[in-house]
Formats: C-alpha cells, structure tokens, sequence
C-alpha cells in the first residue's frame, strides 16, 4: 500500500519532468535524503529515483513520500525580509517573476527597519528640483573621504562606483513607489547634499515595499531561517529551511539571493575576524547574527573585510515604547499628505523633528571625554580611560548589565549648553545639548544639585561615587586637568557599547553573483544588502540603505530577466 502512494505521489511529479530543472531538482531531493544509495548519473532523473524507489525500506519509503510532499519551485527564492531582500522581491515580481521571500523573525524589516532611512545619491529629481548641481564624478570623489585611509584602502573602488552611478534610478524607481522625501541634507565631506530622508522614517520602505510585493502575488513566509543551500553540481539550487524542528527544501530555478544583514550581533563572528574582546559587544540590531555570510561560506563563498565595522560606539538606549515619528503613518493618504506638507514646514520645525532621532540614534561625542566628562557603571565606580576608543567600548561591554553612565559637572553643563560643544549631532542639520536631552530623554537625563541626589535617583551607591569622584579629582589635580566640581550636576544613561554595522560581506561581481576563493561566480547564489557588500567601504550616512535598496533593485531585475529567456 505504501509503495502505490509512493509511486501515485512520484507519478505526479512526471509531468513537470519535462522541464529539466524541477526534474534534477527531484533526484537532488533523493540523493540528500538517501545519501547510502548510489543514483546513477547515465540514466535520466526518473529511470534513477524509480529504480532506486524499488531498493527502499518501509521507513525510507515513509520519509522519502514525507519529503515529496514538503517541496516547492520558485523562480528566485530570496532569504531574508530587510530593505535590500524587500526591494529583490518587489523588482523581481514586477518583472513577472514568480517570488518566494523568506525570513527568519515574525516580522519584515531587518536593520533598514530600526534606522533613521536616509538615502544618499547623487544626480537625483530631487537634488536638481532643489537647484542643487550634483555629478557622480564628484560623488565618486567625496564618498572616499569619510573613512580612515587605513579602512578605505580596503575599498572595491569598482563596485563601489557601480552602485553610486545607480542611485539616482533607484530614487526615482522608489518615488514611483509611492515613498516621499524631503532634504536633500548636508553631509560633510560631501561637497552638495546628497542625504534624502524618507517620511516618517525608514518603516516607510519596508511598508510600501512589502504591500507592493504582496499586491504582486509574491510570497512571503516569516519565522522561518534558512539552514542550508542546496548545491547541485556546483550550482546552488535551493535552499532548506528549518521550523519547529521541521525541515523543509524549497528550489528556485534561477537563482537564490541572500539579503540577510549583517553579523554585528555575532559575538561568534566578531570573534573569529575581528577579536575577542570584542565579543561581549551587542550590535544595534539584535537580530543581525550573520546566517547568510554563514551560508554562503559553507557552499565556498569568499569573505571580504571581516574585520571592519562602524563601531563599537556609545549609545544611549531607547526610549520606552514609540517615538513620535514611529506613530506616523509610513504608507496611505495621510503619509502622501505629509510628504507634499514637509516643503512647506518652517525649518526650525523639520530641526525639531531631527533633533528627536538624534537622542535616540546617535552616539555622545568624543569631545565630552576629552573635556572632562567621566563614565561610571551601576555601581558608581569609573572602569576606563574615557578618550580611549576602542578599549572604552570594550570595557564598557564588562560592566554590570553591560551598561554605564556620564557624568557631567557643572563647569560640563554650561559647555555642553551652546555651541561649538554638543551632545550629538548630524553635521549641518541639527545639534543637540543638555537642554534637549532634559527635554526630549527625561528618561535618561537626571538633574541635581549634588551628587549624592544623582547618585540616589539612579540607585547607585551613595558612597562609592563620591569617592569616585574625589579619586578622579586627586589625579586631576596630579595631571593638571579640571576638576569635576560644582552645584549642578547632570547624569547622562544609561547606555551601551554596540556595533552599528558591519562592512564584511560576501564577494560579488557587478551582477551581484557570489564569488569563490578562486574568483569564479558560484552558480545560482547572488548576494545584496550588508549581506553582500563585496569589499566596499560605504561610511557616512544614507549610503547603506542606498546600497541595500539599489542592489535588490539591479538583481531582482536581472533574474527576473533570466527568467524570460529560460
């Protein structure tokens, strides 16, 4: 009885065997379930699973009829559910490509979903609607001057340039969308402003691109990771999936697409390339733990600049519950309104609204340490040399719940309370000081007379931090440096250490296909997003997004492409 269903369930597989692919894709399926049997590679897919199926146990002919029954053809299969895998699918889809979307958490978004959503390019409708007279050739020039020499030599110039000459099409093609901005902002070093910002924020892409996708008929099925491809003859043809302790495969006929993110929570990773002292570390984005850098490792895939990140850097935690710009409407009437309205808001209203995502994204400036300000932990007691980074991260990560505080005395706070001296910024567009943090973080932000009131409010040991205090104040005097001093006291967190993002990715070519250790394109698997940066150094604002939005772009329509001709 269980070999009729068996061979009734095979039988229904004949009809689609005359197209090749799905009918290797059915002995690949017989070869990882049953690696003991040998498939003879002479005969065609179905002479060999048939004679095989004659060789099966009773269980093997269970499992074997299980697993027929948990497999699915896609065109393209994309992993992962963040900006650059949303823009594949909805690229792909419109282009008539039938689209499978995994993702591994409840919900779409990844990082470009927790991000402010600037969106750097050059040579926009926007830019030259603002007067602004912009030249890739120029972008091309400014974007290497933003990191380290040390970093940016480690930059793939090419692909770089590649993807800036792309980015006023991609702009365009997201207007088309239904998504708004308003700038563009000023940057330095970028000699015009190149940083658009999406209304309300970065949601607004994930919103508008997954609505899109869905309204295209592509498929979308979250909580559930991807553990494996599936390569067949050197060619990535599928991928496995693992959910409740159930696998199942899936099989793209012309292609898989990791946009999983990046890996700046891996402590594993972290680790492995870039140390482990860095490993206590958290990333910005919890989820980001580097699956798709892993996958495709595993199938022989080169990683390039595994040791670079942005960061660790210090940063406040978030504010409890929505901010205001997370209630407003991403997509809809009201978010159209809001985009056509935002020209016509007073600037010093649009600062308003900046000045709120810098003291809940940006990092404390540097500038605070080295005037004095110190860092103490729950248990009032100073752990580091403040003006040391990357060892102050470092140390901050082996503190009490990983957390810690500034200290501000009252010759601080009247420095911090005007310009040039800020808490944080975003160059050219909005600086914040102690009267915004009090006024827009009073939940991180405490005020007092004393010490001994700071040190109560927050439940740090009275005693300790005074004599922390009168520590730092002897060696002061040692050093010839300002006290820390006064009537007015400020304490500042708590906040973290974490790794904004990270810049390693699998190597690619222009056509975004992964490449191996020897240079050659690894059929069938292509790469975008963080996940697939191939060897770029994309620091400043917006550029990440960029890439994320105009790689998914270019190779959703480029295996959709493939697609047609097959």
């Amino acid at each position: 009885m269980l070999i009729h269903v068996l061979v009734v369930k095979f039988l229904k597989f004949i009809p689609i065997c005359c197209d090749p692919m799905p009918c290797q894709n059915l002995l690949t399926l017989f070869r990882i379930t049953f690696p003991e049997f040998r498939v003879s590679s002479e005969s065609s897919p179905i002479q060999s699973v048939s004679k095989s199926i004659e060789e099966l146990t009773l269980r093997q002919i269970q499992q074997y009829s299980k697993l027929m029954s948990d497999t699915t053809s896609y065109d393209i299969i994309i992993v992962g559910g963040g900006g650059s895998g949303l823009a594949a699918a909805v690229s792909a889809a419109e282009s008539g490509a039938q689209v499978l979307l995994l993702e591994k958490q409840e919900e779409l978004g990844g990082t470009t979903g927790i991000a402010v959503g600037s969106f750097t390019g050059c040579e926009t409708s926007l830019q030259k609607s603002e007067g602004i007279n912009d030249s890739f050739t120029d972008h091309v020039i400014d974007a290497g001057l933003f990191a380290k020499p040390e970093i940016e030599s480690k930059n793939n110039g090419d692909l770089r340039n590649y993807f800036l000459s792309q980015t006023s099409e991609t702009f365009d093609w997201l207007i088309s969308l239904g998504l708004h901005f308003y700038g563009p902002s000023p940057e330095p070093p970028n000699r015009v402003p190149r940083m658009h910002n999406v209304v309300p924020g970065a949601k607004a892409y994930i919103a508008t691109l997954q609505s899109r996708f869905q309204k295209l008929g592509g498929e979308i099925i979250c909580s559930t990771p991807v553990v494996e491809l599936i390569q067949e003859n050197e060619e990535i043809i599928g991928v496995v999936t693992e959910r409740e302790e159930k696998r199942k495969s899936y099989y793209a006929k012309v292609g898989v697409v990791l946009a999983a993110g990046d890996y700046a929570n891996s402590s594993e990773i972290l680790k492995r390339f870039k140390g482990s002292e860095f490993a206590a570390i958290d990333g910005i984005n919890p989820r980001a733990t580097g699956d798709g850098h892993l996958l495709a490792e595993a199938v022989g895939a080169k990683l390039l600049n595994m040791e670079i990140t942005y960061g660790p850097e210090l940063r406040f935690i978030p504010p409890p519950g929505k901010t205001f710009q997370q209630l407003l409407p991403v997509s809809g009437f009201f978010s159209k309104v809001m985009g056509r309205m935002l020209p016509l808001i007073p600037r010093f209203v649009v600062n308003h609204m900046v000045k709120r995502l810098l003291v809940t994204w940006q990092h404390p400036e540097d500038s605070l340490f080295e005037r004095g300000a110190i860092l103490i932990n729950q248990n009032g007691q100073r752990f580091c040399d403040e003006t040391k980074c990357p060892d102050r991260e470092i140390a901050v990560a082996q503190q009490p719940g990983k957390q810690c505080y500034l200290l501000l005395d009252e010759r601080l706070i009247g420095e911090f309370s005007k310009w040039p001296n800020f808490i944080s910024t975003a160059p050219e567009i909005a600086y914040t000081y102690i009267k915004d943090y009090e006024h827009l973080r009073s939940d991180i932000t405490v005020r007092r007379t004393s010490i001994e009131e700071i040190a109560q409010q927050r439940s740090i040991p009275i005693e300790e931090l005074t004599n922390t205090v009168k520590s730092y104040n002897q060696r002061a005097v040692e050093a010839g440096r300002p006290l820390l001093n006064g009537n007015d006291w400020v304490l500042l967190g708590p906040a973290c250490a974490y790794f904004t993002t990270t810049e390693g990715g699998v190597a690619i070519n222009e056509r975004f296909a992964a490449i191996n250790a020897e240079g050659e394109p690894i059929s069938g698997l292509f790469a975008i997003g963080q996940n697939g940066l191939g060897g770029q150094i994309l620091w400043g604002h917006g550029l990440h997004i960029a890439w994320a939005l105009t790689s998914g772009r270019l190779v959703g329509k480029q295996l959709a492409e493939k697609v047609k001709d097959s």
